[in-house]
């Protein structure tokens, strides 16, 4: 647009190149911030009357000089290669002030020819005039200019706010699609997981549905071995009861036998005492074991139930001797192996002991405290579950106090792979049973186990001893990392210096 001003002002300019001279007049139009000047022309340099003659020919719409009309042409072939409105319209404005200059100059003529006396006065009215009528024109066309290039401008705007709001539109929705694509690759993935998870259930689930058929096809198995058992045993106890009435018709026989048999032994009887009052041989008194570690050292390497005397006691005790757990020499404290035993009992059985070494037992609370309080011991419990993992726990320093202090424990040195939580409870607690709480737990841990008793805090079914914190309401198991241990818990001691005796 501003390019189309400046052609329109260089074109005035090219009207009125005869106005500018020693007296120049001036218009001045104000449109807006811009403001443009005209330069009117003077009609003292008007050409020579001789250049313009009348004659009756057909008036031409040019001017005659060829210069000018070349000059024109090339302007008019320029405005024609502009189509727009703004151009066309200068170029009727063009030709109209062509005509009236060549009708202004055809005047100016006929007036000095006719009129002159009069004829510069008529000639600058003219020319102010026409100068008037294109300053108004030119007035008009900057008007319409200015108005088309705010409208225009407003086309611009209105153009690149809606190409602004498309492009915040298409970023909103590039951005709604990407947490679309996130939303529903989080959900594939989770499917998958799902997948995977309930194909590992349906895995696990087939082996359980296996593992308890072959179960129950066994215990069906046991169940009509036992039955086979006891249709034997009816048998049996049909056979015994008729031999047991055979044996009442005979029993006068035996009681006449049994009688001439006792009369034989009185004779022999007083026959060897006769003899060992005669005998002078000395006896060679037999040598007793402390322990298992004594026994060991004495050359028995096989593992089996052997005869041990307590210190300052008389009385032997049948304890069971392990001979190949970490060198052998370890005396069996307790065994349990598949609940054939019943251990919640009270504390007298505590006390003595109950079982049989070679099975399922208990030593008994005094036999251990009289054990651990000749010699230092160290303790080992072996656990093993229903799976065959297993784990152990050993103390390098292990003894209880008598029945006085209720068989307090005591045990320093831990060491294992069956964890410090499943082990023992501090030192000094005491030994609890059904019948007798000693452990000032609230969660009377005694009657709590389902094994029965024991050492502070009672044995597990199944499982080996536990403690009970004062304090708390909680049991402290032996446990392993596959579960609770079931199937072997064998508790044994050992002297530590056994290598030195």
């Amino acid at each position: 647009m501003g390019r189309l001003i400046a052609m329109t002002l260089a074109y005035l300019a090219y009207l009125l190149p005869t106005a500018i001279g020693a007296q120049k007049q001036q218009h001045r139009v104000q449109h807006g911030p811009c403001s443009y000047t005209f330069i009117l022309p003077e009609v003292d340099n008007c050409r020579p009357l001789k250049d313009y003659q009348f004659t009756d020919a057909p008036q031409r719409d040019s001017p005659p000089e060829a210069e000018n009309d070349a000059s024109q042409s090339k302007q008019r072939q320029d405005q024609r290669e502009r189509p727009s409105w703004q151009e066309r319209k200068l170029e009727s404005l063009e030709s109209a002030m062509e005509n009236n200059t060549q009708w202004l100059q055809k005047l100016e003529n006929f007036i000095q020819e006719n009129v002159r006396s009069g004829m510069e006065e008529i000639k600058r009215s003219a020319v102010h005039t026409q100068t008037a009528a294109m300053l108004e024109m030119g007035t008009n066309l900057l008007s319409q200019s200015a108005e088309q290039t705010r409208k225009l401008t407003d086309v611009e705007t209105q153009v690149l706010n809606q190409t602004s709001r498309l492009e915040i539109q298409l970023l909103e929705y590039s951005l709604f699609t990407n947490r679309l694509e996130k939303h529903i690759l989080l959900q594939t993935q989770e499917i998958s997981r799902l997948s995977d998870k309930n194909s590992f259930l349906e895995q696990r689930l087939l082996a359980l549905e296996a593992r308890y058929g072959r179960e129950l096809q066994s215990l069906q198995s046991e169940k009509e071995q036992l039955q086979d058992l006891l249709e034997r045993q009816s048998q049996l106890v049909g056979q015994l009861q008729g031999e047991l009435g055979s044996s009442t018709l005979n029993s006068t026989l035996l009681q006449s036998q049994q009688a001439m048999l006792t009369d034989t032994v009185q004779k022999l009887l007083t026959k060897v005492n006769h003899c060992n009052e005669v005998s002078s041989i000395p006896k060679k008194e037999p040598h007793h074991f402390r322990d298992c570690a004594e026994i060991l050292r004495s050359g028995v390497k096989e593992s089996g139930v052997y005869s041990i005397r307590l210190h300052n006691s008389t009385r032997d005790v049948e304890v069971f001797c392990d001979m190949t757990t970490e060198g052998g020499g370890w005396t069996v404290l307790q065994h349990r192996r598949n609940g054939s035993v019943d251990f919640h009992r009270g504390w007298k059985d505590y006390k003595m002991g109950f079982g049989e070494p070679s099975g399922e037992h208990w030593l008994g609370n005094e036999i251990i405290h009289k054990l651990t309080s000749s010699q230092e011991y160290s303790l080992h419990v072996q656990l093993k579950d229903r799976e065959g993992n297993e784990a152990f726990s050993h103390y390098d320093r292990f003894y209880i106090d008598g029945e006085e202090n209720n068989y307090s424990l005591h045990a320093d040195g831990f060491s294992g792979t069956a964890g410090r939580t499943s082990s023992l409870t501090h030192t000094g607690s005491q030994f609890s049973t059904k019948d007798r709480d000693n452990d000032s737990c609230t969660c009377k841990c005694a009657q709590l186990a389902s094994g029965g008793s024991r050492w502070i805090v009672p044995q597990l079914t199944l499982t080996c001893i536990c403690w009970c914190t004062p304090g708390t309401a909680a049991l402290a198991k032996w446990r392993m990392t596959h579960g609770d241990v079931g199937r072997s818990c064998p508790q044994s001691l050992q002297r530590t210096d056994r290598g030195n005796d």
